[in-house]
C-alpha cells in the first residue's frame, strides 16, 4: 500500500461572490427579461457563494476589467491563445503555493522522486512540468508524468499512479499537483452548458505527497482503487477545444445517471476492497454541482450529512475541476476525530461518463 503523507491547498487571490458574478454573466449572455430571471434563479439555487479566479474581472466595473475587452459586445471575445497565456502566466504560481504547503514540516524538496501534473484547462510542451521542476529546482532525471483532460475525477487517478509508483520504490517520494484555471474558459453563446458552466465552475490547485507505506510514517493509507464507465452517458459530459478556449457540455441527464448507477458503483468498489458499507465512516464526493451531491445522497439513503464537507467546499470554492476533492479530503481529515479509526469512500466524476473511486484508512 501507499500513504498520503501531506495535502496542500490554493486557491487565486480574487474571490467572487456568486451575486457579483451574476450581473457579468447576464452582460456576456444579453439575456431577455425572462432568461435573465431564470439564469439568477439558477445562481441562488447553486449551493455556491463564493469561487475564486485568476482574472479580476468578474466582479469589477467594466473599467477594471483586465481578461474581457471593455466594449459593448465584448468583442473581440478571448481567443484560446490569449486564455493560454493567462494559464501560463498563473498556473505555476498557484501550484507552487500549494505545493509549498503541503511539503511545509513534511518533506524536502530534494527528497522527491517523482512529480505527476494534472490539468484540463491549460496544455503546452513544454508545461507545467517542467516549469515546476525548475522554480522546485528539483534535478533534472526527476521521474515526471502528466495526465491531461480527463476532468473532475483526475485526482483520483493521479492518485492511483502514484499509489503504484509507491509499490515499486520503496524510497519513493510522489508529488501529485492538480491545478485548474477554469474561469478562462467561460463561453459567449448563450447555451444552458455554457451559463451552468458559468455558475458551477472556479479556479484552484492542491498537491498531494504520496510514499510507500513503510517510510511514510503516520498519514492516510490509500487501500484500493475503482473505476466504471457509464457509457450511457458518453455524451452528457464532455471538454472539447475550440479557436474560442474549451468548451463543456454537462447535461442533466449525469445527475440522473449518478444517482441510478452510484449505490452499485459503491457495492463493487466495497467488494473488491473486501469491506462492507458500515465500516465506511467518512464519504469524500466530488462537488461536480449541488444536484449531484443531492443524487449521491439520494442513491446511498445517506440521513445524517455525511455529504457536510462536500456540501461545504462547494459552498465556499465552487467546483475547481480535479482539486475539488481534494479539498474535501483535506477537509475531512482536518476534522477527523484522532481516537478512533476511519475508513473513507471517495469518488469523482468526468467526461466518460466516468466514475472513479478509492478507499483510505487512517489510525
Amino acid at each position: 500500500m501507499s500513504t498520503i503523507i501531506s495535502i496542500g491547498t490554493a486557491v487565486p487571490a480574487h474571490a467572487h461572490r456568486q451575486e457579483d458574478i451574476l450581473p457579468f454573466m447576464q452582460r456576456i449572455y444579453g439575456l431577455e427579461k425572462d432568461a435573465n430571471r431564470k439564469l439568477r434563479a439558477l445562481y441562488q439555487q447553486s449551493g455556491i457563494t463564493t469561487r475564486y479566479s485568476v482574472v479580476p474581472d468578474y466582479s469589477r466595473p467594466i473599467g477594471q476589467w483586465q481578461f474581457y475587452p471593455p466594449t459593448e459586445n465584448l468583442e473581440p471575445f478571448p481567443s484560446l491563445e490569449l486564455r493560454m497565456q493567462w494559464y501560463k502566466a498563473h498556473a505555476a504560481e498557484l501550484s507552487l503555493k500549494a505545493i509549498r504547503r503541503c511539503l511545509q514540516g513534511k518533506c524536502e524538496v530534494g527528497k522527491i522522486t517523482h512529480l505527476i501534473t494534472v490539468s484540463c484547462t491549460g496544455m503546452s510542451a513544454p508545461g507545467l512540468d517542467l516549469e515546476l521542476v525548475e522554480a522546485l529546482a528539483l534535478p533534472s532525471t526527476v521521474f515526471r508524468t502528466s495526465v491531461n483532460f480527463m476532468g473532475c475525477y483526475a485526482a483520483v487517478h493521479a492518485l492511483k499512479l502514484a499509489h503504484a509508483l509507491a509499490a515499486g520504490d520503496a524510497a519513493a517520494r510522489v508529488l501529485i499537483v492538480c491545478t485548474e484555471l477554469c474561469t478562462l474558459h467561460f463561453q459567449q453563446e448563450p447555451s444552458l452548458d455554457n451559463m451552468l458552466s458559468s455558475l458551477l465552475f472556479s479556479d484552484g490547485a492542491a498537491a498531494v505527497l504520496v510514499a510507500a507505506d513503510d517510510t511514510a510514517g503516520e498519514g492516510l493509507r490509500l487501500r484500493s482503487f475503482y473505476s466504471e464507465i457509464v457509457p450511457e452517458g458518453k455524451q452528457a459530459m464532455t471538454w472539447g477545444l475550440s479557436s474560442t478556449g474549451f468548451q463543456m457540455t454537462l447535461t442533466g441527464y449525469v445527475t440522473d445517471l449518478i444517482q441510478a448507477d452510484f449505490s452499485s458503483l459503491v457495492g463493487h468498489a466495497l467488494e473488491k476492497s473486501g469491506l462492507e458499507r458500515q465500516q465506511i465512516s467518512d464519504w469524500c464526493i466530488h462537488p461536480g454541482g449541488k444536484k449531484i451531491l443531492d443524487a449521491i445522497h439520494k442513491s446511498l439513503s445517506l440521513t445524517n450529512g455525511e455529504l457536510h464537507s462536500s456540501y461545504s467546499i462547494l459552498q465556499q470554492y465552487g467546483n475547481m475541476s480535479s482539486p475539488t476533492i481534494l479539498f474535501v479530503l483535506q477537509r475531512i481529515l482536518e476534522n477527523m476525530p484522532h481516537s478512533q479509526p476511519n475508513c473513507i469512500f471517495g469518488a469523482a466524476f468526468g467526461p466518460g461518463l466516468t466514475m472513479e473511486t478509492f478507499i483510505a484508512e487512517k489510525g
